[in-house]
């Protein structure tokens, strides 16, 4: 049995490890590489398009899935960070480096069920997921004058949530999420990959305003992380420090949406989202960024009744901190203030600018739906003391979603054709 978790475990972590990010917010994604969502620059919090989703932002959303679906949804997401260090850092061993990040692209995984209880008089849906909720990785082994510097952040969640109609009107939604993460640097010194364990709860209410308009809303809170034993700090000479942990938050986000679908007789679905992420109360995220704004607008286009078109943009923040702190999750770096400006120009949350678009399939085979997206963060650049950086990169992803409505929840009798 204990082989049997460990091979399971493995395999989970060769699905989802390797930088995940690149174009999240800051570190954490939300909806950008969702089946549908990713093609509408990741816009779901009123009205979203896959069930994968409503697991990432507005619970209550849960509650306008019907039958029972499942799906599976894979991206590629590439990457390309650069890092110009003219600082010298003696007690880490840096010296000044000009190099591109050899950490490769990243293959995700997002997959969720979602099943209703209207068989049993009940107004709610309950979802599962197995989802990529942040990540971020750099990687200057190969560069002279790095000494090694590396940094690399994942957390994959399990989100648990359900959606309630309350009224014809009003739904609520709850979600508990229980998160693994594994951080490996971005200290000079010794150190390894370290997983550490959370929790996350979500809060979320939609409201159709009219026939044609749904406003959203959500609260979801910190997270914390405690990577223990993680990092033993380089003092020069050989020497180390006593081994230490280090604390890490995702942050309190709040996100509001708004949809419409009034033009073109309902054919066309325009959606926007806010959100706003408390990056300054969070462990080791506080002394390198500010808090951040998101902007996301998408829209989707039905062609036909199986057949949509979506396009979507996003701008997000560059939340970077001018005055970055001394101590980074607990841990103040022996070479001061440029320590933690190299460490920034390791975690660039720089990029502005994003856009994607996708298409929909609905009944590619009886009850399979199928959705792909693809998109690309603009490359931007930014100085941090003696360390700048600059980013950019591109995504690609499908999804696949097999309904089960016919036959089942509704107990209506399944044809023998379609």
């Amino acid at each position: 049995m204990r082989k049997t978790f460990c091979l399971c475990t493995a395999l989970a972590w060769a699905c989802f490890a390797q930088s995940a990010s690149a174009q999240s917010f800051g570190v954490e994604l939300h909806g950008t590489v969702t089946p549908a969502a990713g093609g509408m620059g990741g816009v779901s919090i009123a009205q979203p398009q896959d069930v994968q989703s409503t697991l990432t932002g507005n619970p209550a959303t849960l509650s306008r899935f019907r039958g029972t679906q499942f799906s599976v949804g894979a991206g590629w997401v590439e990457p390309t960070i650069n890092l110009d260090n003219d600082a010298t850092l003696p007690l880490a061993g840096v010296s000044p480096f000009d190099a591109k990040s050899s950490q490769p692209g990243s293959s995700l995984v997002n997959i969720a069920v979602s099943q209703d209880f209207t068989a049993f008089d009940l107004p709610a849906t309950v979802g599962l997921g197995l989802l990529t909720g942040a990540g971020l990785g750099v990687n200057y082994l190969d560069a002279s004058g790095s000494n090694g510097s590396a940094a690399s952040l994942l957390v994959l969640n399990v989100p648990l949530g359900v959606g309630v109609q309350v009224t014809d009107r009003l739904a609520a939604g709850a979600q508990m999420a229980v998160s693994t993460s594994v951080l490996d640097g971005p200290f000079s010194g010794l150190g390894a990959a370290t997983t550490a364990y959370g929790l996350r709860g979500n809060l979320g209410l939609t409201y159709n305003a009219t026939d044609c308009t749904t406003l959203g809303f959500y609260w979801m809170t910190k997270q914390s992380f405690r990577y223990e034993d993680a990092v033993r700090l380089s003092l020069g000479g050989g020497a180390f420090s006593t081994v230490q942990d280090v604390q890490l938050d995702l942050p309190e986000t709040f996100g509001w949406g708004v949809s419409n679908n009034r033009l073109m007789d309902g054919r066309l679905l325009l959606a926007s989202d806010i959100l706003y992420k408390r990056y300054s109360e969070c462990d080791f995220f506080r002394a390198i960024w500010d808090d951040q704004f998101v902007f996301q607008s998408g829209v989707q286009y039905s062609v036909r009744p199986n057949l949509k078109l979506r396009l979507g943009y996003a701008y997000a923040e560059n939340n970077m901190r001018d005055a970055a702190a001394a101590a980074v999750g607990g841990v103040i770096p022996p070479d001061g203030l440029p320590a933690v400006q190299f460490i920034q120009a390791q975690f660039p949350s720089i990029n502005p600018h994003r856009i994607s678009g996708g298409v929909g399939v609905r009944d590619l085979l009886p009850g399979v739906d199928l959705d792909l997206n693809a998109g690309g963060m603009f490359r931007a650049a930014d100085t941090f003391g003696l360390s700048s950086a600059d980013a950019e990169s591109y995504w690609i992803a499908l999804g696949m979603t097999w309904r089960f409505e016919r036959g089942s929840c509704r107990r209506l009798p399944a044809p023998d054709r379609w």
